[in-house]
């Protein structure tokens, strides 16, 4: 029989129906709690009619353990590209309703294949990620195929920005892919991720752990630090990545978009003056600061459950994104521990590929001390931070607005850590260590030979002011070009303005090689 045009496009247009539908009866039952579909993900995530899917005619080659009667075409997942604000992003969505969204080598290859396109073109990446791990059934050909797509994430970091929103399980091997991505997002009470679950870690170690308590969004955004933000539904989840990728460049050799804010880049704020208390052992939010300095008080925090002692996140200065690092004083007193020069050491790298300047707001009494930080690494970690801030080429500015004591202070982008710009409040206090501490080790034998407790207690407060007076305040730092000036708090947004201006053309060489060793 001779086949026709007609017949040809109607057994394409059945091929594309079995890809296109999934099981409708399992998205039905995840529909009713509130779970959309993958297809419904994506349309929700992209910008209307813009979606092109790829490769929905891929087919697993194996057939062994039934796999002959289960395999569909597309193979549990959706891949394609489509605009996010009219700018190109590509998407993955993986389908739960077909074999529990499971990876096999088809699946894994059209995953494969559409980050080397995002590559090519230069154009984020977001995954969609709903699975219960490697297909079982295809054996190493199912590890060769998370293989394929680690080997990618790798090679797309620093390039391209890459988002994983967890939207279900991602269990095992899958965890690793969002892993090595720059944002993690995950869904509340319906997404988990681990690498061991509950049943294995009842039979290992006899621990009774449900799958929320052990890897959900609470246990990775305010636990382990794993995951970035924190959303109530699929929508929301969706509704982040859309406001992340306003921030962020398309790729490495872009800028970031400029937004015309209509906030006045010159704006003074006379309220600063009094959001950081004089008294430098009064804790203040420094939330408060932040706030008041970017445009219309906008700003897009990262990781705000974890690592509370240090705040990060996005923002716009006068239309241009910049990257926001600061201590928070009202959380530890802003202390630097292991799990901020982590968040913080991260959070730099990412601005420094991406090519979004540092601001930096320092008020850091030390590193946080203690036998626990000690063995957990702390030098190692706290290295970190020093590392990613002297490794940055992009401009950094920092304002010193309250304590900046020791490697602490060094370890917030100090000028000697390659800032462009150092100013500070006439509140800072920039030392070796505190005037409580200095005095302790300074006068200590002087103060000895007081027998007095009264006596002693006040010649020791003398030492104290004398010590703040002529050392803990930015002035001797300004005198010797530490800082570059001390400002008025009401003039810090138009002074940063300016200096962003200033510094847009900035280049920055360094000595050739082929990658540091950072200590990670």
């Amino acid at each position: 029989m001779e086949r026709t045009m007609e017949g040809l496009l109607k057994e394409l247009e059945e091929l594309k129906k079995e890809a296109y539908i999934g099981n409708e009866e399992k998205a039905k039952q995840r529909r009713e709690k509130g779970i959309l579909s993958a297809r419904e993900r994506i349309e929700k995530l992209l910008d209307p009619g813009t979606f092109v899917e790829i490769q929905p005619l891929v087919l697993a080659r194996n057939t062994d353990f039934g796999l002959d009667k289960k395999r569909k075409h597309g193979d549990g997942v959706i891949a394609g590209y489509g605009k996010i604000n009219g700018r190109l992003v590509f998407v993955y969505a993986q389908d739960f309703t077909f074999m529990g969204g499971s990876l096999g080598e088809l699946h894994a290859k059209k995953i494969a294949y559409l980050l080397d396109l995002a590559m090519k073109v230069g154009a984020p990446v977001i995954g969609l990620n709903d699975s219960g791990g490697a297909r079982i059934q295809e054996g190493v050909d199912a590890l060769s195929g998370y293989g394929q797509i680690f080997f990618r994430n790798v090679l797309a970091s620093g390039v391209i920005p890459q988002i994983a929103v967890i939207m279900g399980p991602s269990a095992g091997g899958a965890v690793y892919s969002p892993a090595l991505m720059d944002f993690v997002i995950m869904v509340e009470n319906t997404s988990y991720m681990y690498i061991t679950g509950p049943k294995v870690v009842k039979a290992v170690i006899g621990e009774d752990v449900d799958h929320q308590q052990l890897g959900g969004a609470d246990a990775h955004t305010k636990k382990s630090g794993v995951a970035h933000l924190k959303a109530r539904s699929d929508e929301e989840a969706l509704e982040l990545v859309r406001k992340l990728l306003s921030y962020l460049p398309q790729n490495n050799m872009e800028d970031p978009p400029y937004v015309n804010t209509g906030d006045d880049p010159m704006r003074t704020d006379p309220e600063l003056r009094n959001v950081v208390p004089t008294n430098p052992n009064v804790p203040y939010d420094m939330h408060e600061v932040i706030k008041r300095v970017v445009d219309n008080g906008e700003f897009f925090e990262i990781q705000p459950e974890w690592a509370k002692n240090i705040i990060i996140g996005f923002a716009r200065i006068g239309g241009y994104t910049v990257g926001i690092i600061a201590n928070q004083p009202a959380h530890l007193a802003g202390v630097l521990d292991i799990d901020s020069s982590d968040k913080a050491s991260r959070f730099i790298r990412f601005c420094d590929a991406f090519n979004i300047p540092i601001v930096t707001f320092v008020d850091v009494p030390g590193f946080m001390p203690g036998t626990r930080q000690e063995h957990g690494g702390i030098i190692r970690h706290g290295a970190k931070m020093l590392y990613a801030y002297s490794e940055a080429t992009v401009p950094k500015i920092t304002v010193i607005i309250r304590k900046a004591y020791g490697g602490a202070y060094l370890a917030m982008c100090s000028k000697d850590l390659g800032a462009d710009i150092v100013y500070a409040w006439p509140t800072a206090e920039i030392a070796v260590m505190g005037p409580e501490g200095a005095v302790d080790v300074i006068f200590r034998k002087e103060l000895t030979t007081i027998e007095i407790p009264e006596e002693r207690e006040k010649k020791r407060q003398e030492f104290i002011d004398e010590y703040r007076r002529k050392y803990a305040n930015p002035y001797r730092a300004a005198e010797r070009g530490y800082i570059d000036d001390v400002i008025d708090p009401a003039e810090t947004r138009p002074k940063i303005y300016l200096a962003l201006q200033m510094l847009r053309n900035k280049r920055e060489k360094r000595p050739p090689k082929k990658h540091g060793n950072m200590p990670v």
